[in-house]
């Protein structure tokens, strides 16, 4: 890419929340503020929390890099809390995996000399501690109605709800039954604390909520100490504010549920549970990503049902698909930077992310050379058993980085389709009787070809001429128009290459209750065996290069060995799929 190709590439994008923390410092709204031990709090707090029940796609990476970058932007900190409220679909792998995409993508929960690592569950105590003043303060019931019954009386847009019959039960019974339920008294759904707030509201998520429910299971980190545990809507809210959360981010989806995090906060802050200011909570819109799907439930299938290679498959949007592709933390952030974080949603172009991809791999990945569909090419006056060093840049752009060095022989390897027998119109590359450059190299005269019982072409002949190698004076002598690829056979890396592509070949490949099956890209990956520059046999899992002419590529990550790397296409040079 050329300065003026770099230089051009689009601008950051809005970011409608930086508005908003630019307005509250000048305010000063957080400023002042000590946390528990008295030690000064920073004016902007945010926090990801996303709960451990599966692994995270792209779309949580734009609200890692969002509340990690807006609090680094502004010398604030960010947590990383878990969400772990729910025990049946929790696990310690998810944990895991979570806590080190967070890290791959460039982020840290570290602030100073503290480490601001948090789970929901370590404020299960104080969630029941809350609760049972909501209840004592009339706030709260123990409600007895059935699930069915519930949602039945729970009315709809149209209609308000009905009052549960427990509604006006005394807190004293409420109490003593919530009590109960902590002991362990009761089966799941034989009762259920609901905040008290109003069944006619038109927002449904303000219709006595549910607040904590009966559930006899392990937890992963708290063991068998609980049977009732919290709802996230209740969970969130208080969290943050035991956190000192400034700004709490939500995607639009939570735009609703808003009214209810307010509403808890002020009860509990009457209750003398926390002070003002309190943190405040912010929608924006999530990243719907083209060629894609980002349901946790549609991923499963496609993992369950052997349609993907795993969790890890290059070809899945989690990030620890796109890490084993080959994608860069920068190029992801750099790509967030550029779509910007909008008050509406609204569908982003695969291309973008890509686009992003390349910008950033081209000044990182250093140039080899590999050719994917091999036809021999044989130098018939080349002397036998002799070889001529070759040298190319490491990187064009950066003479700095120096030269990689290659040899040519009498017998290379070559792209099947730098030769036509029968050229067509405007074909510049081998013929019979036609020159080209071998890169880096010789210029050549194709003499002619072998071919097998069936008419295919299995080798090409041709004669070079010893003075016209690449970067001697005689090299000025010789005026092709074709410059082609090689690799000598006897010293090429003989290796596996994935190619990659988009999963899927619609767009939209679950919008309108399609069957995102249906839409399946046949041509997302094809294995084949390549010949490679044979420098790359050093590379290490996760190294990348440019494939001169091919695209980006990097030693896959898990079945790469020490001298024999297995090759994953990151992105073609060029967008394909535009239109």
């Amino acid at each position: 890419m050329s300065n003026e190709s770099r230089n051009s590439a689009p601008a950051p994008a809005s970011n409608f929340l930086r508005g908003i923390i630019d307005s509250d410092n000048a305010e000063a709204k957080y400023a002042g503020r000590a946390d528990s031990s008295g030690a000064p709090l920073p004016a902007v707090i945010t926090r990801f929390p996303p709960e451990p029940n599966g692994y995270l796609h792209i779309g949580h990476a734009k609200s890692i890099c969002l509340n990690f970058g807006l609090a680094r932007d502004y010398a604030g900190r960010c947590h990383m809390r878990f969400d772990d409220t729910n025990p049946t679909k929790e696990e310690q792998e998810y944990v895991d995996t979570i806590l080190d995409s967070v890290q791959w993508l460039g982020f840290s929960w570290q602030h100073g000399n503290q480490d601001h690592l948090y789970y929901a569950s370590d404020y299960f105590d104080r969630l029941y501690e809350m609760a049972e003043y909501l209840i004592s303060a009339g706030h709260a019931y123990v409600d007895s109605q059935s699930a069915e019954e519930m949602a039945a009386n729970r009315g709809s847009f149209a209609e308000p709800g009905k009052d549960s019959p427990f509604r006006n039960r005394p807190a004293a019974e409420s109490l003593d039954l919530f009590r109960r339920m902590k002991a362990g008294e009761f089966k799941d759904g034989e009762h259920i604390l609901r905040a008290k707030i109003d069944m006619a509201s038109p927002n449904m998520n303000m219709r006595d909520p549910a607040i904590y429910r009966i559930r006899h299971a392990h937890h992963h980190r708290t063991g068998d100490k609980w049977c009732i545990y919290p709802m996230y809507d209740y969970t969130h809210p208080i969290s943050d504010a035991l956190e000192n959360i400034t700004h709490s981010l939500c995607t639009l989806e939570f735009q609703d549920h808003r009214p209810f995090y307010d509403w808890i906060l002020e009860r509990l802050t009457e209750g003398g549970f926390f002070r003002k200011p309190l943190p405040q909570q912010y929608e924006f819109a999530r990243l719907n990503l083209t060629y894609a799907i980002t349901s946790k439930r549609k991923l499963l299938q496609l993992v369950e049902e052997k349609i993907v290679d795993g969790w890890d498959d290059p070809r899945m949007p989690t990030i620890v698909g796109i890490r084993r592709r080959g994608y860069t933390p920068e190029s992801i952030q750099l790509f967030c930077e550029r779509i910007g974080v909008a008050k509406a949603d609204s569908w982003i172009d695969m291309g973008i992310l890509e686009a992003a991809l390349r910008d950033d791999l081209d000044e990182k990945a250093p140039r080899a050379v590999a050719v994917l569909n091999p036809l021999k090419l044989i130098i018939d006056n080349f002397p036998e058993g002799e070889t001529v060093a070759c040298s190319a840049p490491a990187h064009p752009h950066h003479p700095e980085r120096g030269n990689r060095s290659f040899p040519i022989g009498k017998e290379l390897w070559i792209e099947a389709d730098d030769f036509m027998e029968t050229p067509s119109k405007g074909f510049f590359r081998l013929t019979p009787g036609g020159r080209v450059r071998l890169r880096y190299g010789y210029v050549v005269e194709c003499t002619g070809c072998d071919k097998d019982g069936n008419g295919n072409v299995v080798a090409v002949h041709c004669d070079y001429f010893a003075d016209s190698k690449s970067g001697t004076e005689g090299a000025n002598n010789y005026k092709v128009k074709g410059n082609i690829h090689w690799v000598s056979a006897a010293h090429a890396l003989e290796t596996e290459v994935r190619l990659y592509d988009r999963l899927f070949s619609d767009p939209h490949p679950d919008a309108g209750g399609k069957d995102f099956k249906a839409a399946l890209n046949p041509d997302s990956k094809s294995v084949i065996t390549a010949y490679l520059e044979p420098g790359t046999a050093s590379a290490n899992a996760d190294d990348r290069f440019q494939f001169e002419r091919h695209g980006y590529f990097v030693a896959d990550r898990v079945d790469s060995r020490p001298g024999k790397p297995v090759f994953n296409r990151i992105v073609t040079l060029k967008d394909s799929w535009a239109k």
